[in-house]
């Protein structure tokens, strides 16, 4: 894995400094913001590293695809600085290390990366995913290591990122249906980011779930339901795709309107924040965002990453909203699932 692809003079020329600008958890002008860059960028102290809450936000704000973010993970971790306990950390390292315990499914010319995550297999099922039911590969040997950038860890993606591209390829997979937005965004931004290539294609679930319910549009319901949407950190990596929650939304009758903490303005889940920063501070941004998803009288709460499900689900409950995944509200639109979801 080769070292990051970042130009300073990209920062140095900025005239916005949109990427701590529009931070919602620090603030700087432009000026300030270019400063603290080009700091961070000749490796001298910058209180950038200490406040970041790792909500890779910085990497969807730079319109000229400088990489802020995986910068700032480089220097947080050549400083040894800790941005979650320790043993957290190892938890996590330990947890996901390689240990030949895969499941792999009937794998021909494309592959459904359900990455280390169980929920995903389950949500991949019935009428929409048939044609990828059975071809998975789930474990730690096909796990996007990206969860690392929380913990200024870049070493371990380093380390892991290319023998999990090679697990993938050895499957003979040509194309590769990501079921989480941290695989899709591994693929096509961190990877390129650093001069890995990908030998085969990545391909973002939404992308084919929208094209599958236009295939079946004769059989979608119109829900009728207002929604609000937790948008998850990874999606930060993808910006060009978040357009196709809306789209989705759309073509099954489910109404989102406009908040506060939405599109680029969304806040996080809170579970990396509580880890870094503390329970007060986690808190404030789950009350502000479910208290704005209320403000909208949206009665379902939407996720796509299943770590802001297990996160939220029951304070969104508690606060009279339903918790669901975006692919079961799609499969209430085919009947596949009830309202009690």
């Amino acid at each position: 894995m080769d070292a990051l692809k970042f130009d300073e003079q990209v920062c140095a020329t900025c005239p916005t400094g949109d990427c701590l600008v529009k931070c919602q958890y620090m603030e700087f002008d432009a000026d300030g913001a270019r400063a603290e860059m080009l700091k961070i960028f000749r490796g001298e102290d910058s209180a950038v590293l200490k406040d970041c809450v790792t909500c890779y936000a910085c990497e969807e704000y730079c319109r000229r695809g400088n990489h802020p973010f995986y910068l700032i993970v480089d220097r947080q971790e050549e400083k040894g600085m800790l941005t979650a306990p320790r043993p957290i950390t190892n938890q996590w390292i330990n947890m996901t290390t390689m240990q030949g315990k895969m499941m792999t499914g009937a794998i021909e010319d494309r592959a459904m990366s359900c990455c280390f995550i169980p929920q995903l297999a389950e949500l991949a099922g019935g009428e929409i995913f048939k044609d990828y039911a059975w071809s998975f590969a789930l474990g730690a040997e096909y796990m996007c290591p990206a969860v690392f950038l929380h913990f200024a860890r870049k070493s371990i993606i380093r380390e892991r990122l290319p023998q999990v591209i090679d697990n993938l390829a050895r499957t003979g997979a040509q194309e590769v249906l990501c079921m989480h937005d941290e695989c899709y965004g591994t693929y096509t931004s961190i990877a390129p980011a650093h001069g890995i290539d990908v030998p085969f294609k990545p391909i973002y679930y939404m992308d084919y779930l929208y094209e599958r319910l236009l295939s079946m549009k004769d059989d979608l319901r119109p829900l009728g339901v207002k929604v609000a949407y937790q948008r998850p950190c990874s999606n930060r990596l993808i910006p060009e795709k978040h357009h196709l929650v809306r789209d989705i939304l759309d073509l099954i009758g489910a109404d989102l309107p406009d908040r506060e903490y939405q599109d680029e303005n969304a806040l996080c889940c809170g579970e990396v924040p509580r880890v870094i920063h503390g329970l007060r501070f986690a808190e404030d941004i789950q009350h502000r965002n479910i208290d704005d998803m209320l403000e909208t009288g949206a009665e379902y709460c939407v996720f796509n990453c299943p770590a802001c499900q297990t996160t939220l689900s029951e304070l969104v409950t508690k606060k009279g909203l339903k918790p669901i995944h975006l692919i079961d509200l799609c499969k209430m639109a085919i009947g596949e699932k009830g309202e009690e979801v």
